[in-house]
């Protein structure tokens, strides 16, 4: 299990099942979309766990730099984060904002 940190996101890569269900993250409401790019604003902490799907996120500010999430990754989103979602893989995921 890996932990990324960047541009204030924290990515955990494949983080264990007793994890997940100790934050019950089955019971979060889910979100996806197709391949696409947009421009997202974080209005609120957000916590995902990535079902299906690969994306590129670049931090407004930080030129070419991003961070890459996929399926499996469960990741932190800081508020008042901005940046643009690059969907390379269609997605599929559980989030919860704080």
């Amino acid at each position: 299990m890996a932990t990324v940190e960047k541009f204030g996101m924290k990515v955990e890569r494949k983080p264990s099942e007793s994890m997940l269900r100790g934050l019950a993250v089955n019971t979060w409401p889910k979100w996806g979309c197709p391949p696409s790019k947009f421009p997202w604003t974080y209005t609120a902490k957000e916590k995902c766990y990535l079902l299906e799907g690969k994306v590129k996120v670049y931090p407004e500010g930080h030129g070419d730099q991003f961070v890459e999430i996929e399926a499996g990754d469960f990741v932190e989103f800081p508020k008042g984060m901005k940046c643009t979602w690059d969907v390379s893989v269609a997605v599929d995921k559980h989030y919860v904002f704080e």
